[in-house]
């Protein structure tokens, strides 16, 4: 593959058969080894790996850098005939690329969100598949587990509004937004994941299907919980945080 590009800046890097993103200062010398679970295993590098529609990995990078592998899985119905293929209709609207480039961006803006290393194709045909890498953030609790664990206070709740209304403050529309793929630290720093089919478009009336969407999950992840773990309250301090309130 050739390296072309100057450290911080993204660069293209071709191959047989696909293409890998990369952000030279991160990947100084890109290699599709790292989109493979055998490469990092061989390492000893894996650590602990994610359920879920994707297949999340975690690995060591180095000894002070960890990533996070991601590779593209379909949901629903479809899965059962198209597990990990998607229709090609060009590179740049790839989920992968995408979703590398709109990270990229948001993290320009200081947006919470993580630090996008590479990302990778593999064309047969008319479909694809797709990897994606990401640096770690500083915490994996995500906000699910924290509500299992115990009822948030109201200054969380705030802070999670704050982190969505930044989002739509830029015009950044998450594509599903809900407690699993909101990170909760222990000082209620909080991070957001998951951009897959996200994009930026004039603010208007998606920001409350955004938030509707957030408030169908937490209700599905608190139903049999104490009752402290999500009342009105909480949701009201989130939308006053959010500014739509």
């Amino acid at each position: 593959m050739n390296e072309a590009a100057a450290a911080g800046e993204e660069a293209l890097a071709r191959g047989a058969g696909g293409a890998m993103l990369y952000d030279a200062s991160c990947l100084h010398h890109p290699d599709t080894a790292v989109f493979d679970l055998a490469h990092w295993q061989a390492q000893g590098a894996l650590e602990t790996t994610r359920g879920g529609r994707g297949t999340v990995v975690f690995v060591r990078a180095s000894r002070d850098q960890r990533w996070v592998l991601r590779h593209y899985r379909r949901g629903g119905l479809i899965a059962r005939f198209a597990d990990d293929r998607y229709v090609w209709t060009g590179a740049d609207r790839t989920r992968s690329f995408s979703e590398w480039r709109l990270l990229r961006q948001l993290r320009a803006w200081g947006l919470p969100v993580p630090t996008p290393v590479a990302a990778r194709y593999q064309r047969a045909g008319l479909c694809y598949r797709a990897d994606l890498l990401t640096a770690e953030l500083p915490v994996r609790r995500t906000l699910a587990q924290a509500l299992l664990q115990a009822p948030l206070p109201i200054e969380a709740w705030h802070a999670i509004g704050q982190c969505v209304g930044s989002l739509h403050a830029r015009g950044v529309q998450h594509a599903d937004l809900n407690a699993h793929n909101l990170l909760v630290g222990a000082s209620n720093d909080i991070y957001v994941l998951d951009f897959d089919r996200g994009r930026i478009r004039a603010r208007g009336a998606w920001e409350r299907a955004v938030l509707a969407r957030l408030r169908r999950s937490l209700l599905k992840v608190t139903t049999g919980l104490p009752v402290d773990r999500f009342t009105a309250a909480h949701w009201q301090a989130l939308l006053g945080a959010a500014g739509t309130g």
